[in-house]
């Protein structure tokens, strides 16, 4: 099982009960973060499946809260589903409890594991290979936008400090400027001047916020396709997963980090930036079903943030990739020189092509 110790594996398997029951445990997934494992079992006549996690130690400090989030937010999913006559089996996942009723365990080395449930006759797409299931997939995060607009995001612990704070994604950039410590600031001051012109812009959404122009929603956090479970016979996004980043947040923001991901044609660390162009027709095929989705909950104020979070989330994330990049890839993983400096330069022309359709932009938003 790779980095996981066979001791560990069954004392993991045996907190659920499935070490009397198991037929095969497999790695699973294409995660970066977490350790994840199919395990099939035999129950009774049934064959049943889960998903086995070990919950990364490094990105979240913190389980306990962790799972009170996922658990909060999933329990009442189950809740709203079941009232519309839906299947909360299918449409939420699940956390599965352990024999003695907690929602992880933790193992004699301290890591602390989970268990989902499997959702069959599903699929989890790494990019949306038509418009329709980017759309389909703006649907699925607009509905669950729907689904907790009453659930009070003030209660839901901050899994990850400062995560969309832009704000301080830009001191951060600045402080690493400053410290230069692989001697790489001179290379890169084009991306670092791209950067400091738009100072007052990281500060726009937050700003709103403080103002109370925009309120504080239950946000997923990381609204890329793979998140969603895709349902094999409908082609509709049934279920969302992944949720760790789970936190209160600002919509337009969950709403902006689907665009950067979604409405291009590009690579992340695409080196030839002829051919990074943002596509203001994805724009409109997501905000159509983002909206959709939402049936209503998003404010005429929100709307006209939606254009606002897209830019943002695209410089937040070529900010942090620049200040990663500066400070010795230790943070996003890296398989060749320079990646982090391509995948900064990609979001920064998407952000330049973004302020250039800017009144096309908000012209959609504005016709939905």
């Amino acid at each position: 099982m790779g980095n996981v110790s066979e001791a560990v594996m069954q004392e993991a398997m045996a907190a659920w009960g499935f070490d009397k029951t198991v037929i095969e445990v497999v790695r699973y997934g294409k995660g970066h973060i977490n350790d994840t494992f199919c395990v099939e079992t035999q129950e009774g006549q049934k064959k049943r499946r889960y998903i086995l996690q070990r919950m990364s130690k490094t990105a979240f400090r913190h389980p306990e809260q962790l799972m009170a989030n996922i658990v909060g937010i999933t329990d009442y999913l189950s809740e709203k589903i079941r009232q519309v006559g839906g299947d909360p089996e299918r449409e939420t996942v699940t956390v599965k409890r352990t024999r003695n009723g907690e929602f992880f365990f933790t193992d004699s080395e301290g890591s602390a594991w989970r268990v989902y449930p499997f959702i069959e006759d599903t699929e989890c797409l790494q990019n949306a290979v038509t418009p329709e299931l980017f759309e389909a997939s703006a649907r699925a995060f607009g509905r669950f936008q729907y689904m907790l607009k009453d659930y009070p995001a003030d209660t839901l612990y901050e899994t990850i400090e400062r995560f969309h704070d832009t704000e301080n994604r830009y001191q951060n950039l600045m402080k690493a400027v400053e410290a230069d410590v692989c001697k790489r600031a001179a290379s890169v001051q084009t991306e670092i001047e791209f950067a400091k012109a738009r100072k007052k812009d990281c500060s726009v959404c937050l700003q709103a916020l403080r103002e109370g122009k925009l309120p504080l929603r239950v946000t997923h956090n990381d609204t890329k396709l793979n998140n969603i479970l895709i349902d094999k016979t409908s082609g509709k996004g049934l279920c969302i997963i992944d949720l760790d980043t789970v936190m209160p947040g600002l919509a337009c923001n969950d709403f902006g980090d689907s665009i950067r991901f979604g409405a291009n044609h590009n690579a992340e660390d695409e080196r030839d930036l002829s051919k990074v162009n943002f596509d203001p027709e994805l724009f409109e095929v997501y905000t159509r079903g983002f909206l959709q989705g939402a049936q209503g909950v998003i404010s005429s104020q929100e709307k006209e943030y939606l254009p606002w979070g897209a830019r943002l989330m695209t410089l937040e994330c070529g900010m942090r990739f620049l200040t990663d990049y500066l400070e010795g890839d230790h943070y996003f993983a890296v398989h060749r020189e320079g990646q982090n400096l391509d995948r900064c330069r990609t979001q920064f022309k998407l952000v330049s092509d973004m302020e250039k359709c800017w009144d096309q932009m908000r012209e959609i938003v504005r016709k939905y």
